[in-house]
Formats: structure tokens, C-alpha cells, sequence
């Protein structure tokens, strides 16, 4: 019998119009451009307006995009994974949701929160459910209103998220391509240095919390910056020594778009020259899990089939991992 492998087969993104600038930052909180982009490499960051608007909004025409480009029918889909940390609700799911919007009618769905990390986590599960047979069409969607949860009198923050989704298609294949390995890791001692403090089952929503501003991000930079540096850059470096390749194997790094600094050290411990390494970061900030399928939308016509990619996010609480894959298709 032969392997099923999960492949990707269609890739759509979407950020909202409204642009973030530094130059507006600055009228905001004590900061300026300069410093920003020195520190991060952001110049813009996309944010959603409007009534009513939430994170599905943004799934919703990541996902049909997919499905024009696929030629499918929502209906086809059979599942749905949403990795985000800015539902539209706790319940029910931002999946459910989206898949209601879409008329994917023959999907179930859930939610994946792993912060920054969850796209990979979301990738990793989906291609599970392909490789089990179960399943011919999951739908992987990376998607964060992070608007929603940023203080803007928080410097140290609100220069750092934006708004924004992306999504990947995943199908079963018998050739040698598609998801090959993943290195995923947790440790949630991490969440005393990046955290929500109210709004769960330990501090549910009150005058006070939302008084105290505890429904906000937040981050102690330094120590973040630490474990990020060394969570990316060790798990891609240790996921190509486990499948004998080296940078010169490796066609694109596809890095989570936190700080430009911690991917330029990501990309210098696989030996990766700066050519070959997907950066968004500029005018999209970071979109939490919305980062990594938004640099593959952006990418798309320059993958080729047989391209290798390393995949690798660091997240709060903490979440971190790298993924291997070898892309399916050649774009139009």
C-alpha cells in the first residue's frame, strides 16, 4: 500500500485596507519611525475596521479564495482548523463559523490556540487527518484580529500587531511531497513573560479587570526575544539534521513574523543566505498565526514544485516548532 502524504494545494490570504503606519504610531505613544524599524523591521501594519468585523471576516475570503483557485466547491471541504488567539467568540468556534459563511456545510471544525505558533501546530494536525485516510480536504486557516487585543498607550506592544489571515488547502498524494516532519514544542512556564491576564475561567471579564486594562497583550520583551531566538532558530537547525539537509537544501525559510532580528537569526543558524527568506514583516507587523500562510499567499508565484521549505514560529505562552515541506505545485 502506498503512502499518503498531505500536500498543499491552494494557498489564499487576505489584510484589511486600512494602514498602520509609524508616522501614526508616533502621534499615538512616545516612539518613532527609526527606532521601530530598527527594532523590528515594521514600517506598516494592516488593521480591521468596521462595525461588527471580527476574525472571520478575514478566514472568510482567505478560504474562498482557496477554493476559486482549487476550483472547489466549500462544500468539499471536510474540515476545518482555525489557529488563532482572537476568536470571534468563545464559543462557538471561529471554524464554525467561517464554514456557516462559506456554506461548507459538509465540514466540522474546531479552534487551535497556540499564539504565534498555531498555523504550524494547525498544519501538523490537518496532515494527520490526510495521512490517516480519513479525510481528502482540510482547510488550515492562520487568522488574528490582533487589534482587538492591543493596548495603543502600550509602546512596547502596539508598534508590533497587525490584523490579517491566510489559509492553505491540504490534500492526500502518493508522490513524494507535501508535509515530511515536524519538530513541535510547548512550555507553559512561559506564560509569565507573554500573556492575556483577565477574560478566562482564572479571571473572568469584571469592572475591575477591564479597569486594570487586563484584557490587553502583555509581553516582557526581553526574555520573549531570548526564547524566540533560540526556540526558531534550534528547532530549524535540529529539524534539517534529522532529515540529512543542510541550507543549501532548502529553497525558502518561511518564518514567523515577529521581529526581523529574530529571523535574520533563525535564517543564519541554518546557514540560510537572506535571499531565501520570506520577510512581510514590513507591511503586515505581526499577525500572529495569520504570518506564515500570509508569506506563502504573497510567495506563491515563485514556489516551484519540489521547492523544499522550512516552516518556523515562536509563540506566547510558550509555543515554538519548525516544519519541513516539499511544495506540490507551480503557480501560474
Amino acid at each position: 500500500m502506498q503512502k499518503i502524504n498531505a500536500v498543499i494545494t491552494s494557498v489564499g490570504g487576505y489584510v484589511p485596507e486600512f494602514r498602520l503606519t509609524n508616522a501614526v504610531l508616533e502621534t499615538l505613544v512616545d516612539t518613532n519611525d527609526e527606532w521601530i524599524k530598527s527594532r523590528t523591521g515594521i514600517e506598516e501594519r494592516r488593521i480591521l475596521k468596521g462595525e461588527g468585523l471580527a476574525t472571520s471576516d478575514m478566514g472568510v475570503p482567505a478560504v474562498l479564495e482557496i477554493c476559486k483557485k482549487r476550483g472547489i466547491d466549500p462544500m468539499e471541504i471536510d474540515c476545518m482548523i482555525v489557529a488563532t488567539v482572537t476568536p470571534d467568540m468563545v464559543f462557538p468556534s471561529t471554524a464554525n463559523l467561517i464554514c456557516d459563511k462559506i456554506g461548507a456545510k459538509n465540514a466540522w471544525g474546531f479552534d487551535l490556540s497556540a499564539a504565534c505558533s498555531g498555523f504550524l501546530f494547525g498544519l501538523t494536525t490537518a496532515a494527520s487527518f490526510i495521512e490517516s485516510g480519513r479525510y481528502k480536504k482540510v482547510v488550515v486557516v492562520g487568522a488574528d484580529k490582533m487589534s482587538s487585543i492591543v493596548d495603543y498607550s502600550d509602546r512596547t506592544t502596539c508598534i508590533i500587531f497587525g490584523d490579517g489571515a491566510g489559509a492553505v488547502l491540504l490534500e492526500p498524494t502518493t508522490e513524494d511531497i507535501g508535509v515530511k516532519d515536524s519538530i513541535l514544542r510547548s512550555d507553559g512556564s512561559g506564560k509569565d513573560f507573554l500573556h492575556m491576564k483577565a477574560g478566562g475561567s482564572l479571571k473572568p471579564a469584571s469592572i475591575e479587570t477591564v479597569t486594570a486594562k487586563e484584557h490587553f497583550i502583555f509581553q516582557d520583551g526581553q526574555p520573549v526575544f531570548k526564547a524566540a531566538v533560540k526556540g526558531m532558530a534550534d528547532t530549524a537547525f535540529e529539524l534539517l539534521e534529522r532529515n540529512s539537509l543542510t541550507g543549501d537544501d532548502i529553497a525558502w525559510l518561511v518564518p514567523h513574523q515577529a521581529n526581523k532580528r529574530i529571523i535574520d537569526a533563525t535564517a543564519n543558524r541554518i546557514n540560510l543566505s537572506h535571499e531565501k527568506v520570506m520577510l512581510n514583516i514590513q507591511k503586515y507587523g505581526n499577525t500572529t498565526a495569520g504570518t506564515i500562510p500570509l508569506c506563502l499567499w504573497d510567495w506563491e508565484k515563485q514556489l516551484h514544485k519540489g521547492d523544499k521549505l522550512v516552516l518556523a514560529a515562536f509563540g506566547g505562552g510558550f509555543t515554538w516548532g519548525a516544519t519541513l515541506i516539499t511544495w506540490g505545485y507551480d503557480s501560474n
